[in-house]
């Protein structure tokens, strides 16, 4: 990069969290000249304009770098950020035997990762985020390291094999000896339920499902949580779980930091929703839909087995379709797909139970596949009346799967047209409760050697996850301020109504609303 080029670059700390880094930054910067791209060393004097509401995670420092064309880059933080003087040393990693044959052993600092990479000639080269793996100097000695590992919320496929390489990886590449799990999720802290971990414990862990540690929802108290961890001496936390999760660990780490403690907090994304945003997919979205294709598989067996068989399979999906999306192009036994992204309407001309009196006249069977937050908004009125969370604040949806059902068989019934034939079939814990497949076991080890790195590298207050194919650290607000979702003007979504052949519940003037783009607001 040129000087020229290194000169025009800004450091800035943005705490407005409503505001995208493509609009207005907040006024205090701090240029950055020299003729490397800047590392955390080089703004190790920075000190970050903290904006720390601890009964708000919406409320968070952002580090952004800014260089030419358009340039912007969503740092991550970073020990020197607000402990300048730590020492730091040589990598184990370059002794390490397993290494020896690598050609590059360390990420370069100036690396980072485009998150859009469909541009035109004269797009701005737009926001990226630090790449992920080794660097060169670490903020740990191995003998000082005391990490633990923490799992929150809902089970999902992998879990026990992220655990299984965080400590393998601590152990096996830094020569790390005292890792502790935290049982029971964030409460664990705080009741202080723990358990050591080595390689030889959880060397099969990976082959089972759910969590070794166990895991729970809510239970988040910052202020005991930090005071736990400093208490114990523990320097690394570990935090696998949703956004929710995510959202926990960003406010333990700005108490962290309000405390001034050498304490890194890595986040781990679960969700078996595929959800989170920025990154390509979560890990045990792969296995899902893999798992999903037995159900839709049992149920397309059933339908087709009887006269005017239908088979209506429930899937995981509060918010997001991606998992019935993904298993009904999988299957191609599927005739109709309802997610969360996409309203439907039951009655009257281009309804689901015109559509589904169509298609059984046509073949004599049809298996539907519902995502468990479709059709919300038609039981609106029962949700309203109900008005119960969970303990992460999820909403408590009804099942969708028995309703839709329910009300196929009374339409059918009251205009006794035909005599149909009906199977319900929900099979959301068995796929949470199975372990992970061979491509998810490689994501989940890679995921997990990746916030290895990045804590004994000093960086802190990240999630680690995929963005383009490449590895990042990405900041804790990005991966929380919204989720990611089916696109129904996307040409995945064309795609599946074309393999099922369904329609798209959809008016024309709504279609064309939803394709006009929006003004950002000012």
């Amino acid at each position: 990069m040129s000087t020229e080029a290194v000169e025009s670059q800004q450091v800035v700390v943005e705490s407005d969290y409503d505001s995208p880094t493509w609009r207005q930054l907040s006024d205090f910067s701090v240029a950055v000249t020299g003729n490397n791209f800047p590392s955390h060393a080089s703004y190790a004097d920075l000190r970050l304009s903290s904006v720390r509401d601890m009964g708000s995670v919406a409320r968070a420092d952002r580090k952004i770098v800014e260089g030419e064309f358009g340039y912007v880059l969503e740092d991550v933080p970073h020990f020197t950020d607000y402990l300048p003087d730590l020492p730091t040393y040589p990598n184990p990693l370059q002794d390490n035997p397993a290494y020896s044959v690598v050609k590059k052993y360390f990420v370069n600092e100036d690396d980072t990762v485009p998150q859009k990479i469909v541009v035109q000639k004269n797009s701005p080269r737009g926001i990226h985020f630090r790449r992920a793996g080794p660097r060169q100097r670490v903020y740990y000695e191995p003998e000082d390291v005391y990490a633990c590992i923490v799992t929150c919320g809902g089970l999902c496929p992998g879990l026990n094999t992220v655990i299984r390489e965080i400590v393998c990886g601590l152990s096996y590449m830094y020569g790390v000896k005292k890792i502790v799990g935290i049982q029971g999720g964030y409460m664990g802290f705080y009741s202080r339920n723990t358990i050591p971990l080595t390689p030889k414990s959880v060397n099969d862990i990976h082959k089972r499902g759910g969590t070794i540690l166990g895991t729970s929802r809510g239970g988040h108290d910052a202020i005991k949580i930090v005071d736990n961890i400093q208490d114990r001496g523990i320097n690394q936390v570990y935090i696998i779980g949703g956004d929710g999760t995510q959202k926990g660990a960003s406010v333990i780490f700005e108490e962290i930091q309000r405390r001034g403690l050498e304490v890194a907090v890595a986040g781990i994304p679960k969700t078996i929703d595929n959800d989170i945003a920025v990154i390509d997919k979560s890990f045990g979205f792969d296995t899902a839909v893999e798992e999903a294709q037995r159900a839709i598989n049992a149920a397309h067996v059933e339908s087709e087995s009887v006269e005017n068989g239908i088979g209506v399979v429930k899937l995981m999906g509060r918010f997001s379709g991606f998992i019935a999306m993904y298993a009904t192009l999988a299957s191609r036994d599927v005739d109709c797909c309802l997610i969360p992204e996409s309203p439907f309407y039951l009655e009257g001309r281009g309804g689901l139970f015109e559509y589904i009196e169509k298609r059984l006249k046509e073949n004599g069977h049809m298996v539907i596949v519902v995502a468990e937050g479709a059709g919300q908004e038609l039981i609106a009125d029962s949700i309203r009346s109900m008005g119960h969370e969970d303990a992460s604040g999820n909403k408590l949806l009804l099942d969708v799967g028995l309703w839709l059902s329910q009300k196929i068989k009374n339409y059918f019934t009251s205009r006794q047209r035909m005599t149909i034939n009906l199977k319900y079939i929900d099979p959301t814990y068995m796929i949470r409760a199975i372990p992970s497949n061979a491509s998810d076991n490689v994501y989940c080890t890679l995921l997990a050697q990746n916030a290895v790195h990045g804590a004994m590298a000093g960086y802190t207050g990240f999630t680690v996850g995929v963005v383009n194919g490449r590895h990042t650290y990405i900041p804790f607000y990005r991966v929380t301020e919204k989720r990611n979702k089916v696109i129904i003007t996307d040409r995945m979504w064309a795609r599946l109504l074309s393999s099922t052949n369904q329609p798209s519940f959809l008016s024309a003037e709504y279609i064309e609303e939803i394709k006009t783009p929006r003004e950002p607001p000012k």
